[in-house]
């Protein structure tokens, strides 16, 4: 994949992500800190990029006509499908943008609208159908909970070193599943808002999640030595199942925190609680790579919506 190609899949997922002109200003300051953080790795300056797209000094007709091959055609759609799936509610402004950017890339109308469903299913199958009657706590015990993060944080690395556009997507579903559990087992019944509130308040955002996600694979190359045929990813790919595994093993750790003492952190000490607790994370992260790995060889990517669903 060449630098230009590059620049034109990064460009259109920022796009998709500003797509609603609705992001809430703490998902922006997250997305615009991954431009910058990101901006000096590789060839391509996404911090620029981000400029350009905020500052609408580059159109969708530019950034689709540098793409030339189906299978980056495709990928491209595929990402921008995600980017405006990751928060769970596609706007119309966003289904426009898809729209007009499925007919600019030249895609058949019946697969990109396959993808977009199956996107679309995955987005919607985090959480349960909440409870018709009251909710008590479990009897999980300390142990089994622990048990229960490191399982989510191990499928989600492993999530992390395939290739497929899906299998990133689902990483996000997953940890608010994961933080539903975690808060239903203390006894509180969590909704997608909910949940969505307490992961930007540690300064997790869902869309900027997914574009750290497909930043890193891009600006290291890495999606490019995937399309080339080399299928499950090695190598450099450790770096992004390490920190999804992280990102997710945090979470579950901070979430069985907070709901344990009754919700009574405020926004401050949650965002310090899970820096301490991803620093400690990333490094446990390295026990479990060999787990994370053989995990990764397990899964069916054609059943990813479905593993959502069940898990």
């Amino acid at each position: 994949m060449s630098e230009n190609e590059q620049k034109a899949i990064l460009t259109l997922c920022l796009m998709a992500a500003f797509a609603d002109g609705g992001k809430d200003e703490r998902e922006r300051a997250e997305i615009k800190r991954i431009a910058e953080s990101l901006g000096g790795n590789g060839a391509v300056n996404l911090a620029a990029l981000y400029q350009d797209v905020l500052l609408r000094r580059v159109a969708p007709e530019q950034a689709a006509a540098a793409l030339d091959s189906p299978e980056l055609k495709q990928l491209a759609f595929e990402m921008a499908v995600c980017v405006c799936d990751a928060d769970g509610a596609r706007s119309g402004e966003e289904s426009a943008f898809l729209e007009r950017l499925s007919g600019l890339l030249g895609l058949a109308s019946a697969p990109s609208r396959r993808f977009e469903q199956d996107a679309d299913d995955l987005a919607g199958a985090a959480l349960p159908e909440p409870a018709a009657t009251p909710v008590h706590a479990s009897t999980q015990s300390a142990a089994e909970l622990d048990k229960m993060i490191l399982n989510y944080a191990i499928l989600n690395g492993a999530l992390e070193l395939l290739p497929q556009s899906l299998a990133s997507m689902a990483i996000i579903p997953l940890q608010m599943k994961m933080v539903y559990r975690v808060g239903k087992s203390y006894g509180f019944e969590l909704d997608r808002g909910h949940i969505k509130d307490f992961l930007a308040t540690l300064g997790v955002g869902l869309t900027s999640q997914y574009v750290e996600q497909i930043g890193r694979k891009l600006v290291g190359g890495l999606l490019g030595k995937m399309i080339g045929g080399l299928g499950r990813a090695a190598g450099s790919t450790v770096t992004g199942a390490a920190f999804s595994f992280a990102t997710t093993y945090a979470l579950g750790q901070v979430a069985r925190t907070y709901y344990s003492g009754g919700r009574t952190l405020d926004g401050p000490r949650l965002k310090e609680t899970f820096a301490q607790m991803l620093g400690e994370a990333k490094t446990l992260q390295q026990r479990y790579a060999g787990e994370i790995q053989e995990k990764a060889r397990t899964i069916d990517p054609n059943r990813i919506v479905e593993m959502v669903r069940q898990t």
